[in-house]
């Protein structure tokens, strides 16, 4: 990994967050277990004026092209991609579905789709897209990632977000104890997550007494 990239680890290791284009760091990645992630799906909500309280940028003017998901999800065994239903991925038996709890003459989406490779029936989780703060125009619940990760495995343990935004697959990760490496390209998204991980992990050690494991050997922290 080329050390000009910008990185943050937590002092127990168990977080690794890039600050740049996945396109750069992902080739250098190692040991990722499953890919939960959030990618643009080019439908410009960015710029939608009702978020206008977010700054707005091009990053959603269009989906990432299809080599750089397909190199996502190959870094894991397992993957979990929102949105999928915007991107060229195999057929799959399980969908997992947001139902965003809105009126029937909402104007937006009333429900998203995650593709995975996971086998098993298609499922569905219930929360209201109102019923939580948002730091980011495309925010997740917790509690929506949490369950995603909680369909993987219980091998998965070292979870990859390359499209990590405010870092809320990161929030869930800590509080499931899972290890997480995220990758996001603008600063102010990366700080953040930094901060949501760090406030996240504070209240695990104070409150549940948990202990971190180390992700990366001080061999692999000097690659």
């Amino acid at each position: 990994m080329s050390e000009s990239i910008p990185t943050w680890q937590s002092a127990c290791g168990s977080v690794r967050l890039y600050l740049g284009d996945c396109r750069d760091i992902l080739p250098g990645l190692i040991g990722v277990d499953a890919v939960v992630t959030d990618p643009p799906y080019g439908i410009g909500i960015a710029n939608n004026p009702i978020r206008q309280k977010h700054e707005k940028k091009d990053w959603d003017d269009a989906t990432p092209e299809s080599e750089l998901i397909d190199m996502c999800i190959s870094l894991g065994m397992q993957a979990v991609v929102w949105g999928g239903n915007y991107f060229d991925l195999p057929p799959t038996q399980k969908f997992l579905i947001w139902d965003k709890i809105q009126p029937e003459d909402f104007t937006l989406s009333m429900v998203e789709f995650a593709w995975t490779n996971i086998g098993g029936p298609a499922k569905m989780f219930r929360q209201s897209v109102t019923s939580y703060k948002k730091e980011h125009p495309t925010q997740k619940p917790v509690n929506l990632m949490k369950w995603c990760i909680e369909q993987l495995p219980a091998s998965c343990d070292v979870i990859l977000d390359p499209f990590m935004g405010s870092g809320t697959t990161g929030v869930a990760c800590v509080q499931l104890g899972r290890r997480f490496i995220g990758i996001e390209k603008e600063p102010k998204y990366f700080e953040i997550a930094k901060r949501r991980i760090m406030d996240a992990m504070g209240m695990e050690v104070s409150v549940n007494g948990v202990k971190q494991r180390r992700m990366f050997t001080p061999e692999a922290d000097n690659a």
